[in-house]
C-alpha cells in the first residue's frame, strides 16, 4: 500500500527536537525528507544521549535516532554563498520547507520566504520558533522551562505550598512539532486542491502550548469566563483518596474523591466509610480523617495487592485509576504489542534497538521505518549528483572549501 505523503519532498533545515519531530511524522508517512546538517557537527540533537553504554557518539544518541527515521542526510553550511546557493536549487525541487532559526537569520541569507516563493511559487515554508516571526518576544531566546513557565503551565503544576515545577524534558517542543506537521500538511493540500499556492506557516512554542487541550486551554477558558486562577493543589486539598500511592510491587495511582467515593467504599468493601463524616465536603481537608483512613484501610489494602491486582479490581468498579509502570514494563505491556506499538529498527553504526511507532494508524495508508536515521551526510552523492546534477569533482571542490 502507498503510504499518505508519499511523493511529497521535503526540505528540512531544523535541529534538536520540535522540527525534527515535524518532520520525522512527514518522513514516518512517506515524504521524502532531505535533512540538511551542518559539515562534521550536524544536528545538535547529534550530541545528546542517551548513548549506548553511556559513549558519546555523533552516530548513536538515541534522540537523534529516534527523531529522524526514514530521513536522508546531507551536510551544507549555510552561512556560505555557495550553500545559500544550493537551497535555492533545492527549493525548485521541494514542496515544503521547514526551518528553525531565529526570525530573520534566514533573511540575512537571503532564504526568507518572500525570496524563496520567487523561485517556486508553490512552497510552503514552515518556520518553528520561540515566539513567533513577529510581535515584541520575537527575538527573545527560550527554552522547554521557559516556554512551559512564560505560558502559564508551571503555575497550576506542583503542590501549593512548594515551588512551581515542569513537565518532563522537551513536552512543549514535541508539542510544537505536532502542531507544525498539522500546519504543513493544511498549508500543502490547500494549495494543492485549491491551486492558491504556497505559503508560510508560522509556529510559536508559547502559542503551541497555550493552545493545548492539556489544561491549558480550560484553564485560560476558565479564566476568561469567571475570573477563576487555578493554583497548585494542595497535599491536603486532594480529597481524602486521590493521587499516587505504594502498593506491593510499586506504586498505583487513583482518583477516588468526591462523586467517586461510594465506588471507593465498595473498592474496600468497607460500608461503614458510606456513612457521613467519610465522602463529604467537609471531610476532605480534614487532615485527621483523611490519616485514619488511610491508617485503618487504604493502606493495608494497597500493602496486600500488586499493581495490577490494584488496577483490576479499581476498573470493576469503574475508578480512575492506573499502575506506574517502568519502562521495562511499558516495553513489555501486552496491549501496546498487540497493536505493534513498538518497532525494532536496526541502525548500522548504534545498532538494533526498539523504537516507538506509529502515533496513529490509518487503515490504507501505512505508517513506516523504512530506513533508520541517516549518518552524518550519508546521501551527499545521492542529493547533490541525482537530485542536482553535480560531479563527483564537485563535490571534492565543496568539501575542500567547507560547503559540505
Amino acid at each position: 500500500m502507498e503510504q499518505a505523503l508519499a511523493g511529497v519532498r521535503v526540505l528540512d533545515l531544523t535541529w534538536y527536537v520540535a522540527g525534527p519531530y515535524a518532520t520525522k511524522l512527514l518522513a514516518d508517512y512517506g515524504a521524502e525528507v532531505i535533512k540538511v546538517e551542518r559539515p562534521g557537527e550536524g544536528d545538535a540533537a547529534r550530541k545528546m544521549g542517551p548513548f549506548p553504554n553511556d559513549e558519546p557518539h555523533l552516530e548513536k544518541s538515541a534522540l537523534f535516532l529516534h527523531l529522524n527515521t526514514n530521513k536522508k542526510s546531507i551536510t551544507l553550511n549555510l552561512k556560505t554563498e555557495t550553500g545559500q546557493k544550493v537551497i535555492n536549487e533545492l527549493v525548485k525541487r521541494v514542496d515544503i520547507l521547514v526551518e528553525s532559526f531565529q526570525p530573520g537569520i534566514m533573511a540575512r541569507w537571503g532564504l526568507d520566504y518572500e525570496t524563496l516563493a520567487r523561485i517556486n511559487p508553490r512552497l510552503v515554508m514552515a518556520s518553528i520558533t520561540n515566539f513567533g516571526q513577529f510581535g515584541p518576544y520575537r527575538d527573545f531566546k527560550a527554552s522547554d522551562i521557559v516556554i512551559l513557565a512564560m505560558g502559564g503551565d508551571m503555575y497550576t503544576n506542583g503542590v501549593y505550598e512548594r515551588e512551581p515545577l515542569k513537565y518532563g524534558l522537551n513536552v512543549a517542543l514535541y508539542m510544537a512539532g505536532s502542531s507544525a506537521a498539522v500546519g504543513i500538511m493544511g498549508a500543502y493540500y490547500g494549495a494543492k486542491y485549491s491551486g492558491s499556492g504556497g505559503q508560510q506557516v508560522d509556529i510559536s512554542l508559547m502559542e503551541c502550548l497555550d493552545s493545548s487541550t492539556d489544561r491549558r486551554t480550560t484553564n485560560l477558558v476558565g479564566y476568561q469566563y469567571c475570573g477563576h486562577q487555578d493554583i497548585r493543589a494542595s497535599e491536603t486539598s486532594r480529597g481524602l483518596i486521590g493521587g499516587v500511592f505504594p502498593c506491593k510491587d510499586g506504586y498505583f495511582a487513583l482518583q477516588g474523591g468526591g462523586v467517586l467515593w461510594p465506588r471507593t467504599v465498595r473498592l474496600l468493601g468497607a460500608p461503614e466509610l458510606a456513612k457521613p463524616p467519610w465522602g463529604t465536603p467537609q471531610s476532605w481537608a480534614d487532615q485527621k480523617l483523611k490519616e485514619e483512613l488511610h491508617t485503618k484501610w487504604w493502606l493495608p489494602w494497597l500493602a496486600a495487592r500488586t499493581k495490577l491486582e490494584c488496577w483490576l479490581a479499581a476498573e470493576k468498579e469503574g475508578l480512575l485509576s492506573g499502575p506506574l509502570n517502568t519502562t521495562e514494563e511499558v516495553l513489555k505491556d501486552f496491549h501496546l504489542k498487540g497493536r505493534g506499538v513498538w518497532k525494532e529498527v536496526d541502525h548500522p553504526a548504534a545498532g538494533p534497538f526498539v523504537y516507538s511507532g506509529a502515533p496513529f494508524i490509518m487503515d490504507e495508508c501505512p505508517w513506516q521505518v523504512k530506513r533508520p536515521a541517516p549518518l552524518l551526510g550519508q546521501h551527499n552523492d545521492e542529493v547533490y549528483c541525482e537530485l542536482l546534477g553535480y560531479s563527483k569533482q564537485d563535490l571534492t571542490l565543496l568539501r575542500q572549501q567547507g560547503v559540505i
